[in-house]
């Protein structure tokens, strides 16, 4: 067969590659990524790249054409199996690996899957996917001849993980896997964990019988509320599809939002950092950020989507950073990336080691009113160019007086009443939106000003007839 290769650009996306399989994703697209890729890490002067994939029903075949395209540059391969996502990142950091691929489709529906890529050094994302397709398309890709071996690395990562529980009191925790790739990882970490731990769809199933893999949507964490109650257990966690995303209960029942655990988290970083910098991305409540000041720290607001957080926690050398999404990331006694089951464990050590129930650290957070985020479709061609409008009409010199507007990524425009972001998805066709108000006619004030922006821009007004939080 010839070298070159075209992608449905489609898959090519910002932070990874991911498509429906049969239709827009198959093997032969995952055996080009392999020589893609593998030429680039070739040229970057690596030897070794780990492989992992996720429980979908797609992934063994996608991972098998993967390493043979990886293999064929001259690649040696580790192949560490079936399992979460952060458990290929730490087999990179353990095994010295140049770069790690992961397969997975993370919380999308079944019929979809991707690749995931990290190098030793940072996520992979943004140019360097686009970079992928070139080098594809143009078959200009190494030849060789490596090998692939397998490595089980189960076992070292769940000791890694373990090694930072700090045990205070025995805790009845509920785990909930959502039948994705962290299932066995959790059956084997409870295990050794003090306390009660009671699981839920532990079993990988690539059908997702149970519920949706998403901790996001309060619809998938309706069995671990009820086992929470039915069990009287101190806090629950959720995890996504493939393990890079937590979500949490506490003891009540009530959900810990992705910005609520990291004002949660920062209570403890910054025990042992004070004044340090805790990064969180713009969707995320102003009270996290007032959280973070009042605890000492230093609030750093920064864009939407987990490499760019990576990113810039490595930049200037944060221990902590999060997003709405669920997306955790210790730089604390960790490595710095996106590891759910770890961030269960620092939640049980914050929780065992304290005095007071998950439900009174969730209430020292203000409560505020809010819109979920908002997501409307726009055509692609001019999703950026809605967000540059309303920039320009509330910087420009006819521009209100009464607002204050950060641009870091799309536009979040605060004024007497609160704020609202409108920012351009990286990922789909689509406008997100979102408002927060400490009162009900702050927020419809607040709502009818993005309708306004939409309208002068000649965008129909989104629904926001969903509940915030």
């Amino acid at each position: 067969m010839t070298d070159k290769y075209t992608f449905n650009p489609t898959i090519l996306r910002e932070y990874d590659i991911r498509g429906i399989v049969g239709d827009t994703l198959n093997a032969e697209d995952a055996r080009a990524v392999g020589r893609a890729f593998g030429t680039m890490v070739v040229r970057d002067g690596g030897s070794v790249v780990c492989v992992g994939y996720d429980g979908r029903h797609s992934s063994p075949e996608l991972e098998a054409a993967l390493v043979e395209g990886l293999v064929s540059t001259g690649l040696s391969v580790e192949r560490v199996g079936l399992g979460p996502t952060p458990m290929l990142y730490f087999a990179v950091k353990h095994l010295g690996a140049a770069a790690g691929v992961m397969i997975t489709g993370s919380h999308n529906p079944p019929e979809y899957n991707g690749i995931k890529m990290t190098t030793a050094k940072a996520p992979v994302y943004g140019s360097q996917i686009q970079e992928i397709g070139r080098v594809s398309a143009a078959g200009d890709v190494m030849k060789g001849q490596g090998v692939a071996r397998d490595c089980p690395i189960m076992t070292a990562y769940i000791d890694r993980i373990l090694a930072d529980v700090d045990p205070g009191r025995d805790l009845t925790v509920v785990w909930d896997a959502g039948n994705g790739s962290t299932g066995e990882v959790l059956r084997r970490m409870t295990e050794r964990l003090p306390g009660k731990h009671i699981l839920l769809f532990d079993d990988i199933d690539g059908d997702f019988p149970n519920h949706h893999p998403d901790p996001t949507i309060p619809e998938n964490l309706v069995s671990l509320i009820a086992s929470v109650k039915e069990h009287g257990a101190d806090l629950g966690i959720a995890f996504d599809g493939d393990g890079d995303r937590i979500g949490a209960v506490d003891e009540k029942g009530r959900v810990i939002w992705g910005d609520q655990l990291l004002a949660i988290y920062a209570s403890d970083v910054l025990k042992s950092h004070p004044g340090a910098t805790i990064i969180a991305d713009v969707k995320a409540s102003q009270t996290l950020f007032e959280e973070i000041a009042r605890l000492g720290g230093k609030p750093l607001m920064w864009k939407t989507g987990h490499s760019l957080l990576k990113a810039k926690m490595a930049e200037i050398g944060s221990p902590l950073a999060g997003e709405m999404s669920g997306h955790i990331f210790f730089n604390d006694r960790y490595y710095g990336y996106d590891d759910a089951p770890y961030c269960g464990i620092r939640l049980m050590n914050v929780v065992a080691k304290g005095d007071e129930p998950l439900s009174a650290m969730r209430d020292r957070i203000p409560p505020v009113l809010n819109t979920p985020e908002i997501r409307f479709q726009v055509d692609e061609t001019r999703k950026f160019a809605v967000v540059d409008e309303v920039k320009a009409r509330l910087t420009g010199p006819d521009a209100p007086l009464d607002v204050q507007v950060n641009d870091i990524d799309g536009v979040r425009v605060t004024t007497a009443d609160g704020w609202w972001l409108l920012r351009a998805s990286n990922t789909q066709d689509v406008l997100v939106a979102r408002a927060e108000s400490q009162t009900k006619e702050g927020l419809e004030r607040l709502k009818d000003q993005i309708v306004d922006q939409l309208t002068a821009s000649g965008l129909p007004r989104p629904d926001f007839s969903a509940g915030g939080h």
